[in-house]
């Protein structure tokens, strides 16, 4: 059997993730609701009706957008920890460092993503919407994993709160990433991708706060 994809399916596979390239970027900037099929066949350079060939509808573009980047960070963040074929991390040090620089990269270079996750959630397909948070909740797992190996006291409740946290902290700052503010500075990429390692590394192993007795 010829496992060597054809041209046409190639062709297929590509013009798919141009509309969920130009999805993202649409549904960043307008909002699901704001957005038709025209527009994002228009971005694309084919008809509204051409995306039928991909996706069932506007609703299946946004599912497919969610649920894959939510299963690249799966993949990633468990091969970066060292959890998948080809992870290296083998110490919990190690693995922590490379799922910050690898969040980090995540978020850096798919800003429109992450903006619709929070915005447009809700719009999901109930079904999308399960499979997004049970992705997600496995992508927190490869998290508290790591910390375990170097906080084994704490709990996995305060060890899945400061994952959260550093998401928070990590996700909240693409959009501020290399444009000019109206003072007319500028942050640079390359330092505020240092910047945000560090900052996420220092909130990840910072001491638990004592109880009060």
């Amino acid at each position: 059997m010829n496992e060597t994809a054809s041209p046409r399916s190639e062709a297929k596979a590509v013009r798919r993730q141009a509309l969920l390239d130009a999805a993202a970027a649409l549904f960043a900037a307008q909002g699901f609701a704001g957005v038709s099929l025209d527009d994002l066949g228009a971005a694309v350079g084919v008809s509204g009706p051409a995306i039928y060939r991909h996706f069932s509808g506007k609703q299946a573009v946004l599912g497919a957008l969610l649920v894959g980047v939510s299963e690249e960070l799966l993949t990633g963040g468990s091969r970066a920890a060292g959890l998948a074929p080809g992870g290296e991390a083998d110490d919990g040090g190690t693995s922590l460092r490379a799922l910050v620089a690898f969040h980090v990269d995540f978020a850096l270079s798919k800003p429109d993503v992450i903006r619709v996750q929070d915005r447009d959630f809700t719009s999901l397909s109930p079904e999308d919407q399960n499979a997004v948070r049970t992705l997600q909740l496995a992508y927190v797992d490869v998290w508290v994993e790591a910390l375990r190996r170097l906080q084994p006291e704490a709990s996995r409740a305060e060890l899945r709160l400061r994952a959260q946290a550093v998401f928070g902290l990590i996700n909240s700052t693409p959009h501020s990433v290399g444009r000019t503010r109206r003072d007319g500075g500028r942050v640079p990429a390359a330092p505020a991708r240092k910047l945000l390692e560090s900052m996420a590394l220092a909130a990840l192993t910072a001491p638990s706060a004592t109880p009060s007795s």
